[in-house]
């Protein structure tokens, strides 16, 4: 089955791909003209959410799982987005939690597991902050379609609102920001809103950063040192992405989307050959089984309303990857082309995990 033929890799991005096939792939990263590389102590003060006044901790008001979910977040354990609901990527991240603890993997909140989890963390699970003026002014792209052969005319495939923009921001949805706040609540530079209480991070350097790496780790609140992986395996089955240090210790897990019958998971042992953060992507739809026949071959910008969203993450198998997504809700509920997809902020930390060699196992 043909998908995508990648010409020339770096360690750290792809130089040159063509797309041939449905799951698809960067094109070679040009300038992007939102790209931040330099350090600027003012952006890193602007961009910081601080806490409303009397408002930095709320835990009368949180639900014990949504505390749970927060508190799995931070150790990478993802539970996908941080909603407090009780689903089935919830307690695949607390069970993966337990196993990591030499705890009996249950996938339920016992008392051991709530003393083992919440230790060193702070008790709440939301926050009440005030919205940065340099976050408020986006840019934002309310008319951005969602269909990928119209996403061409942009020039940046950004979030199509502050609400899109915040929900990411703090590993949630706009659905479940609103449940926090209430419909009336209004979004703006200054105005408080709750929510979940995923931590700052600073704005670091980061060399030959041209394409704004560590604007985009900032600005998805996530840190820039992880644990380092040196094996991956993603579970079809689970629909898991699990990390694994040089001494065979489990250090996180994702939750993820695996293929379809018509595009299947490629079954057996690869390796990373390179990153291509914040990617430009070569859009074919005579590759993609289910595109318009009207479709055509289009250049769309980068961003994380793209295609792969903020990060490809390129395999020895050709033609395969493992990206991010515009549509982190849908994460282990819809089918794929055939890659692996986590949301962007899972995706972004993953990247922070690999390297060149990392050894990826797909299983059944």
């Amino acid at each position: 089955m043909k998908r995508i033929r990648l010409l020339s890799l770096s360690a750290i991005s792809l130089a040159t791909v063509a797309l041939l096939a449905a799951c698809g792939s960067p094109e070679a990263p040009g300038q992007d003209p939102s790209a931040s590389s330099a350090v600027d102590r003012a952006v890193v003060d602007a961009l910081a959410f601080a806490d409303a006044p009397g408002g930095g901790e709320t835990e009368a008001a949180d639900s014990l799982v949504l505390r749970a979910q927060v508190a799995l977040d931070r150790l990478a354990f993802s539970p996908g987005v941080i909603d407090g609901e009780e689903g089935r990527s919830y307690r695949l991240a607390l069970a993966a939690f337990q196993e990591a603890r030499g705890l009996p993997a249950s996938g339920n909140l016992d008392e051991a597991t709530r003393q083992a989890l919440f230790s060193g963390q702070g008790s709440a699970a939301t926050r009440r902050v005030v919205i940065p003026a340099a976050f408020a002014r986006g840019p934002f792209v309310p008319d951005l379609p969602h269909e990928t052969s119209q996403q061409a005319r942009f020039d940046r495939l950004g979030y199509r609102s502050m609400t899109e923009a915040l929900a990411e921001r703090f590993h949630t949805t706009p659905d479940a920001l609103l449940a926090l706040n209430g419909p009336g609540t209004r979004l703006g530079a200054g105005r408080i809103v709750r929510v979940p209480a995923v931590d700052n991070v600073p704005l670091v350097k980061i060399e030959g950063d041209d394409r704004g790496w560590a604007d985009t780790l900032q600005r998805l609140g996530v840190a820039n040192r992880q644990p380092q992986a040196e094996r991956i395996v993603v579970d079809r089955s689970e629909g898991t992405l699990r990390a694994y240090d040089k001494g065979g210790k489990l250090v996180a897990q994702f939750p993820v989307t695996t293929g379809s019958a018509r595009d299947p998971l490629p079954l057996g042992t690869w390796k990373i050959k390179g990153e291509a953060r914040n990617p430009d992507y070569q859009y074919n739809p005579d590759l993609f089984w289910d595109a318009d026949p009207d479709d055509k071959a289009r250049r769309l910008a980068p961003g994380p309303n793209g295609p792969v969203g903020v990060v490809w993450i390129d395999l020895s198998k050709e033609h395969y990857g493992i990206h991010g997504t515009p549509e982190p809700q849908n994460i282990g509920r819809t089918e794929s082309h055939g890659c692996v997809r986590l949301t962007n902020w899972d995706a972004a930390r993953l990247a922070q995990m690999v390297h060149t060699g990392t050894e990826v196992v797909f299983q059944a």
